[in-house]
């Protein structure tokens, strides 16, 4: 009967487990943020690296605007240079990078023998799952972490972080949306802090927005003693109205004022952090997000490919699509190995 569970929507508000994780995942970004800053006061580290590949990528193509966008006014320039109250969020998966950051990571991992097929079959499984009925049943995502967490348990941080640098590069460095990544480049040229707001551990998040030359990044704080992961997490994954929890107290400890900040996602589950700041903005939305932003008049960026996609619903068809691939790939790797 569990499974059933699994149908239902649940509508989800801010707990004291959830703003417990916000308040995690904000400490440990600026601690972070704090730490990689050079002693001579120069950039974060990755930051030549990214403008050398932003200068190199293509402005992303202008697609035929959509009847709604066409008729919108012009807005002022945004964002606002010189502007050290504002700052930008930037959800990671199907906003930042195409498909899911922590499945990508759980392939670096099986590849490395984390884990045996059995076990990756089963995240996958859960994944699809999630992804097909689009809903999250707290049970069920319950069962999804335990399975993830049970495969740092006892690792050092620092060895998944070593890790986590290489599958980036296997992984996610071509996974990068050109548009989106203008977008933050955008805020970063107006003087302007960027983070990463994602339910990816923390680490994996904090690799990704080095690489790109972000501020850095806001993710599900994994418990860790003497530098070894215990197996829990520290409140709970930062999703939902966890991820609003984690920017408010960003926010407040930075001195920033939301109603100048901006946010963006694809995904409707990230309504409560969108409504957080002033200015929202829809970034391949999937279809419940798209129907709000155009009930509040929120800004709209479409980078996917095929607009018959796009209105079916291309990030659940593309989250079962990469799983499946990415099993069926880990799965030939195993076979050749024995």
């Amino acid at each position: 009967m569990a499974a059933l569970g699994w149908l239902t929507p649940r509508r989800r508000s801010a707990t004291a487990r959830s703003v417990l994780a916000g308040e995690a995942s904000a400490e440990a970004a600026r601690k972070t943020a704090l730490a990689d800053e050079l002693p001579d006061g120069t950039d974060f580290p990755g930051t030549a690296e990214a403008e050398r590949a932003a200068e190199a990528e293509p402005q992303a193509p202008q697609e035929p605007a959509e009847a709604d966008e066409a008729a919108e006014p012009a807005e002022p320039e945004f964002p606002v240079a010189g502007d050290d109250l504002a700052a930008a969020f930037f959800d990671l998966d199907n906003t930042v990078m195409q498909g899911a950051a922590i499945f990508h990571f759980g392939r670096g991992l099986y590849k490395r023998e984390f884990f045996r097929r059995r076990e990756l079959a089963r995240f996958a499984w859960q994944q699809a799952w999630f992804r097909l009925a689009g809903v999250e049943d707290p049970e069920h995502m319950q069962d999804a972490r335990d399975s993830a967490l049970s495969i740092v348990k006892g690792h050092k941080v620092s060895e998944l972080m070593s890790i986590g640098e290489e599958i980036y590069d296997e992984y996610m460095a071509e996974r990068i949306w050109p548009g989106t990544r203008a977008l933050a480049q955008a805020h970063l040229d107006a003087g302007q802090k960027v983070w990463l707001v994602t339910a990816a551990p923390v680490e994996t998040a904090t690799i990704i927005a080095r690489r790109l030359g972000l501020t850095g990044a806001l993710g599900t704080v994994a418990e860790s003693v003497d530098g070894v992961y215990t197996g829990r997490l520290v409140g709970e994954p930062l999703h939902g109205p966890a991820k609003a929890e984690a920017v408010r107290a960003l926010a407040a400890a930075e001195g920033l004022d939301l109603a100048r900040c901006a946010a963006y996602s694809d995904s409707h589950n990230d309504i409560p952090m969108l409504s957080l700041v002033g200015h929202p903005y829809a970034i391949n939305p999937d279809t419940k997000l798209r129907k709000h932003a155009h009930s509040n008049d929120w800004r709209l960026r479409d980078y996917r490919t095929g607009r018959k996609a796009v209105k079916i619903g291309v990030p659940a068809a593309a989250g079962v699509g990469a799983i499946a691939g990415g099993t069926a790939a880990a799965i030939a790797l195993h076979r050749r190995r024995k």
